[in-house]
């Protein structure tokens, strides 16, 4: 019987994927105009990466609350579906289960997903919590750093995210394989660019959402069917 992969070997390389993205987002933040801590406050208190790009945009914009609201209800909404199948019930302790769902990120959603189900509850947080001290080092040292390069250096890295977000889906698809899935989110994805291009990923994610909803009431449908 093989042994388990150790925690170091299966957070690692999502964990230097963070550090590096932090690093994009610390520059992107202090080239937005805000003073380097801010990319700490963003990444230990509110750590949703996709949220803490836009937020930077929106806080340099001075949006109003209602309008930060709205998006971040919207943009994770997602965490939702994620609850479902993450085993958060393994998780001993109320102050561990609080974290380890503050802590449900993308990256801590796709791992627990692609490996074994079978973990205990230290390794699950020990996980959740390298990702974000990855995230957070990452974004200060980013910040830290940014104020000694030029703005033309540093313009694109938001597309990280992108990068990091396909390499998750290439990997959650060739675990769990629904083409139909697959089709619709780049379905909302090209619909919502052509509409409302300026809020292209939130639009986007409510038609994924909707299709998500749709589909469970078919398939909950079909059931009482059969």
């Amino acid at each position: 019987m093989a042994r388990p992969s150790s925690v170091w070997a299966i957070a690692a390389p999502v964990g230097l994927g963070l550090f590096s993205l932090g690093l994009a987002f610390g520059l992107v933040v202090v080239h937005a105009g805000l003073e380097w801590w801010w990319a700490t406050v963003f990444t230990a208190v509110v750590y949703a990466g996709s949220l803490e790009f836009l937020l930077v945009g929106l806080a340099t914009a001075a949006a109003p609350l209602l309008v930060v609201a709205s998006t971040t209800l919207i943009v994770n909404l997602r965490h939702v579906f994620y609850a479902l199948s993450f085993p958060l019930d393994r998780v001993n302790g109320v102050l561990a289960k609080v974290y380890s769902t503050y802590a449900l990120t993308d990256e801590a959603y796709a791992v627990t997903s692609v490996e074994s189900r079978d973990w205990t509850s230290r390794r699950i947080l020990l996980v959740q919590l390298i990702f974000q001290v990855a995230w957070v080092s990452g974004a200060t040292i980013g910040a830290l750093a940014g104020s000694a390069l030029p703005i033309e250096k540093v313009q694109g890295l938001d597309f990280a995210l992108t990068a990091l977000f396909v390499v998750l889906a290439i990997d959650a698809y060739r675990v769990r394989p629904e083409p139909l899935l697959a089709l619709g989110a780049a379905g909302c994805a090209v619909v919502a660019w052509l509409l409302v291009p300026e809020q292209m990923l939130v639009w986007a994610f409510v038609g994924y959402t909707a299709l998500l909803i749709g589909r469970l009431g078919l398939e909950r449908r079909r059931s009482a069917d059969g």
